[in-house]
């Protein structure tokens, strides 16, 4: 039994925790105290079905806290880090203050976690917080999940991605299966920062794929066409 700490519990933070709790032990911080009191209430934040079942079934075994100083134990194998990082639109980059934080926090209470960046960070991020913190084992590991569906996507995953290509990254990346219901899905090893690229293309690509659609089904409306025929025929490609 692995021993893990997620560092923000938002929907990333709280599929991941609620996962891993199947197999393992699991502590999670926020700094938001009112969301923390909740959580500890059995009381779950955020709009999620899967979580808010989870949350009402007692025993769920996850203990929450505002600083990672407040756990009792601090020996972890593992710290995720799923803080915000909200992108600027005025500097064209992404806001990695609260991932550098969590970062710090683990490098402080608990240097010997392995861990694992969930939050969309830009390209080339994990080797910058590696040379920084040079004592820490830092991987990346994108998220692909629907906000309201979190914990089904990581129950059921598309895939699993790992930025990390050696037996750590490996032993990650078989907790995430051993913790899906869903065995099937395609798990790659890839360097930390095609890791990155992965999560951004794939973000990209969701986007235009959207845009996409709602131009096919202007279209078809202007056209008296049935949408739906058209995109069943369209993705059998």
């Amino acid at each position: 039994m692995a021993k893990f700490v997620v560092l923000g519990c938002g929907y990333v933070g709280l599929s991941n925790a609620a996962l891993l709790s199947r197999k393992h032990t699991v502590s999670a911080i926020d700094i938001n105290s009112h969301k923390i009191d909740q959580l500890n209430l059995g009381i779950c934040p955020i709009i999620d079905d899967g979580l808010l079942a989870f949350f009402k079934k007692p025993g769920h075994g996850i203990g929450f806290h505002t600083d990672i100083s407040q756990c009792t134990q601090r020996d972890f194998d593992y710290a995720i880090i799923a803080t915000p990082t909200d992108y600027d639109p005025a500097t064209n980059y992404f806001n990695t203050t609260s991932v550098e934080a969590a970062i710090d926090a683990v490098n402080t209470h608990c240097p010997h976690a392995c861990v694992v960046i969930k939050s969309t960070i830009p390209v080339g991020y994990t080797e910058q917080v590696r040379k920084k913190f040079p004592r820490l084992h830092i991987v990346f590991s994108p998220e692909f999940l629907r906000e309201g569906h979190a914990l089904t996507d990581n129950l059921r995953p598309s895939r699993i991605v790992v930025g990390e290509r050696s037996d750590k990254g490996q032993a990650f990346s078989n907790l995430l299966v051993e913790g899906a219901i869903k065995k099937d899905m395609p798990v790659l090893l890839t360097d930390s920062t095609e890791a990155e690229a992965i999560k951004l293309f794939a973000n990209t690509y969701l986007a235009m794929r959207v845009a996409y659609f709602n131009e096919l089904d202007s279209y078809a409306s202007s056209l008296g066409l049935d949408t739906r025929q058209i995109i069943d025929g369209v993705c059998l490609d």
